[in-house]
């Protein structure tokens, strides 16, 4: 029987938190949320995206500047605090017996690194019933675009979704700076151990140690110009619709928007399909696939 000393508790807490660091890293390699979604850092418990109704493009300089306020659409994203703890009788490490902590750290470091992709997907999932900055749903299919650049004058009804009855799949592009998707970050994942009875109710009263992971972080939404839902049949014609329809949409004024897709996104039940679409290079017919190589299949784990 090991003695429960100030030093094993040291080296236990040491041994964990880097299997939890081992853990988190391996994960965050393999992460979804970062081809679909852009990195804002947060210094405060909410970030305000107001320039999201507004984004300048290049003028030929003649006379004096012409200035464009940023549209105040009052879109925020608020931080939410996660956590997830792990108790851990005293009697298991007086009996030699934590052997097995490293898998479950390292197994709560990777739960870490897969919380981010859980928020931007349950983001995406919702994206039908959620608003995003000009007051719509994200995925709509009456977004306003006005006929000034200004945003003035009438309004015309723009969508980015098509009805139908299979599972939905997605068109992104990913190309530019703001992706379609936001996940803010407030916090890095943090692990704690709380061990010492005089400072922790657990260890005093129930005999356990307790590691914790604390996180403050949320997800929400950029421009919705950026993504197109379908649930109808994923196929090249389906396929190639949503595609013209993304790179002929303009902003306020008629200006082109020079939209490319580069992203299919789809659940696991339409990944084959996907694949015919834009991975196989030959046709069964023996042709050339027209649709070869024009986006990148990305798979959801977590499809509601």
């Amino acid at each position: 029987m090991a003695i429960v000393s100030p030093a094993i508790l040291t080296a236990l807490n040491t041994g964990v938190k880097k299997n939890f660091q081992d853990g988190y890293k391996e994960f965050r390699a393999k992460s979804f949320w970062d081809k679909v979604a852009t990195l804002i850092p947060s210094t405060t418990s909410s970030n305000t995206y107001g320039w999201l109704g507004d984004f300048p493009q290049l003028r030929e300089w003649v006379g004096d500047r012409v200035i464009r306020d940023m549209k105040a659409s009052g879109y925020s994203i608020e931080n939410k605090l996660y956590e997830a703890t792990l108790g851990v009788q005293r009697t298991q490490i007086e009996d030699d017996q934590y052997g097995h902590f490293a898998p479950v750290a390292s197994s709560m470091g990777q739960e870490a690194a897969q919380h981010p992709d859980r928020l931007v997907q349950a983001v995406i999932n919702s994206a039908g019933t959620s608003l995003c900055f000009d007051g719509q749903y994200f995925f709509d299919t009456d977004h306003p675009v006005y006929a000034n650049v200004d945003g003035t004058g009438a309004a015309t009804s723009v969508s980015n979704v098509e009805a139908g009855t299979d599972p939905a799949w997605y068109l992104l592009d990913c190309s530019k700076v703001l992706k379609p998707f936001i996940f803010q970050e407030r916090t890095k994942p943090e692990l704690e151990m709380r061990f010492d009875p005089s400072t922790s109710e657990a260890a005093f009263i129930r005999d356990q140690y307790q590691w914790g992971i604390r996180y403050r972080c949320n997800a929400g939404y950029g421009f919705w110009q950026l993504a197109r839902k379908s649930q109808a049949a994923l196929d090249a014609t389906s396929f190639e619709a949503g595609r013209t329809s993304m790179r002929t949409l303009k902003g306020d004024g008629g200006r082109p928007l020079g939209i490319v897709p580069n992203i299919l996104l789809v659940p696991p039940s339409l990944e084959s399909a996907a694949d015919r679409v834009v991975n196989v290079k030959t046709l069964p017919n023996g042709g050339d696939n027209p649709n070869y190589g024009k986006a990148t299949v990305v798979v959801m784990d977590w499809v509601a």
